[in-house]
């Protein structure tokens, strides 16, 4: 009796960590049936200028060099930074809790990588109907995006729409996330890319202002 007792006692922990990792991946899969929306962006930034100064361009050949020569250094250094924040809301229909400990996404534009990183931190959304907001940070060098013709067109009505220009037209951008959890210390990574695609405005992005 004592020896089933002691066995028992020992395989307790085996036991709540085998709980925990399960818990862990029911809450990651719940995720996947999320809903998720970008609802605004700030923080936005172009060769250290903020993108709402270019509202009126239509095309990145009508910037002035000599009004912007940040901007002109950079395409001649091959270097442009470009960084914004895009706040994503999660919602969660389901009847489960969905979580994370560790979140890793892609941002891509017209088919090419905009941007990448990770987000260290518990995220947590309540089941029926909970929402969270999560900051997706965009930092980048957009002189390819500038300069290719395959790119060009998107990421100049991306600044547009960011500017806030109204007469902008929507900019498509899919957000790939990849949530990890935590098994026998080591992080996993949950099967595939979680995709959303969400085409951006002026009104979305600003807030309407």
């Amino acid at each position: 009796m004592k020896k089933s007792a002691l066995l028992l006692l020992l395989a307790l922990p085996a036991l709540f960590y085998a709980c925990g990792v399960s818990r862990q991946i029911g809450e990651a899969k719940a995720l996947g049936d999320c809903k998720y929306v970008i609802v605004s962006a700030d923080s936005m930034l172009v060769a250290g200028y903020d993108v709402r100064e270019f509202k009126s361009i239509r095309r990145i050949e009508d910037i002035n060099p000599l009004k912007y020569p940040r901007l002109a250094a950079g395409l001649l250094a091959r270097n442009i930074p470009f960084g914004t924040r895009i706040n994503l809301q999660i919602t969660n229909p389901t009847l489960k809790l969905a979580a994370l400990n560790q979140l890793e996404y892609r941002v891509l534009l017209a088919g090419k990588e905009l941007a990448n990183g990770f987000i260290n931190q518990r995220i947590e959304v309540p089941a029926a109907g909970g929402k969270t907001v999560i900051p997706v940070h965009l930092k980048t060098n957009a002189y390819e995006l500038v300069t290719d013709p395959a790119t060009r067109d998107a990421f100049t009505s991306l600044m547009r729409n960011l500017s806030g220009d109204k007469s902008s037209t929507p900019t498509k951008v899919t957000i790939k996330i990849k949530p990890t959890i935590d098994m026998f210390n080591k992080a996993v990574n949950y099967p595939g890319y979680i995709n959303i695609e969400q085409e951006l405005t002026s009104n979305m992005l600003v807030g309407g202002n």
